[in-house]
């Protein structure tokens, strides 16, 4: 298990880091354009988009593809 950790480039990040530093990158409107997903759309929030999130797995994966894809190009 500590082994794929340290393998694993998001690990020590939270769901909401990864979540906030996309939003600050791309804004609601650029991340609803990247990942179709209606918390992104419509009334977008951090907490409800992390409700979201947190109970569907194929949303979650997506969003940490997109962080993946384009850390390198953030300012963090």
């Amino acid at each position: 298990m500590e082994q794929e950790q340290i393998n694993n480039p998001l690990h020590g990040l939270t769901l909401e880091l990864i979540l906030n530093r996309l939003v600050n990158h791309f804004g609601w409107d650029g991340l609803a354009n990247k990942i179709n997903i209606n918390c992104f759309k419509n009334d977008p929030s951090i907490k409800s988009s992390l409700v979201f999130l947190r109970k569907t797995p194929w949303a979650r994966e997506r969003v940490e593809t997109l962080y993946l894809r384009n850390v390198r190009k953030m300012k963090l």
